[in-house]
């Protein structure tokens, strides 16, 4: 691409902060740079239910997966949510880079994000004012970005982190336009509330951190690292969780922690 053509495009996107032809001009400013399938940008903040702020998905079916599917519970698996409410430092992300070690073996990924027929997905993470961040994922459904590619597009993220945080510098209405009610700090600023309330009086607190980190993909060794204790502990404590539940599979275990969020 031509420094006359970006020049093009990025003007394009500076005129257009402010109204709702932005997310589209950024869509093609950052499609002209390095081709992609699908944008979808999301707001995070805390524990709240992602925003769906823009997404380019052409059919109803993919919509529904991507987004409301997304927003029923599975955005608590997420390595890009995650990240965001870590906060990771604002930047180039590919999900590999974020996902944890055993991520691509994990229920979240087959029972959900396979259904999304995706062969990778990057994103910018742009930090705002007010424990928000904005999160523009660019997806392909064929082949993963080149190592080239994935240069150009880290560099391109101060334009993308600039005009996003100019466009969204008032973060306040982003979780308000929906109506959804307002989590307490308390439980806003702490990812691991959903996951202790998980199982009820019926789980230990130990048992209930084995799930949190199985659901996210972790494996009984790095599981024992993050809580200190040994594989082999790691993995009495998952047998013991799959008795108590009545259940035989880290599928049904998935279904489960799905089901009780949708209730």
């Amino acid at each position: 691409m031509s420094d006359a053509a970006l020049n093009e495009n990025v003007a394009s996107v500076i005129e257009a902060i402010g109204s709702s032809a932005f997310p589209k001009a950024l869509n093609r400013m950052v499609d002209a740079v390095v081709p992609f399938d699908f944008m979808v940008i999301f707001a995070y903040q805390g524990n709240q239910v992602p925003q769906d702020l823009f997404d380019s998905f052409p059919d109803k079916r993919r919509k529904k997966i991507h987004i409301a599917d997304y927003q029923e519970g599975p955005y608590l698996l997420d390595p890009f949510y995650l990240a965001s409410v870590k906060p990771v430092s604002p930047g180039f992300y590919r999900l590999r880079d974020l996902a944890p070690d055993r991520f691509y073996q994990s229920e979240y990924y087959r029972g959900y994000y396979e259904q999304t027929h995706l062969a990778e997905e990057v994103g910018f993470f742009v930090i705002l004012p007010g424990a928000v961040s904005i999160v523009v994922s660019l997806m392909r459904k064929g082949t993963v970005f080149s190592a080239r590619e994935g240069r150009l597009l880290a560099r391109l993220f101060p334009i993308v982190e600039a005009a996003c945080a100019k466009n969204w510098q008032d973060t306040r209405p982003l979780f308000n336009a929906s109506g959804q009610p307002r989590m307490s700090k308390a439980k806003r600023d702490d990812i691991s509330h959903v996951f202790r309330q998980f199982g009820g009086d019926t789980l230990t607190p130990r048992e209930k951190e084995v799930v949190e980190y199985t659901l996210k993909g972790h494996s009984a060794d790095a599981t024992g690292k993050i809580l200190g204790i040994a594989p082999g502990t790691v993995r009495i404590h998952r047998r013991n969780i799959y008795a108590k539940l009545r259940i035989h599979s880290q599928g049904e275990l998935f279904s489960l922690f799905i089901a009780r969020l949708s209730r």
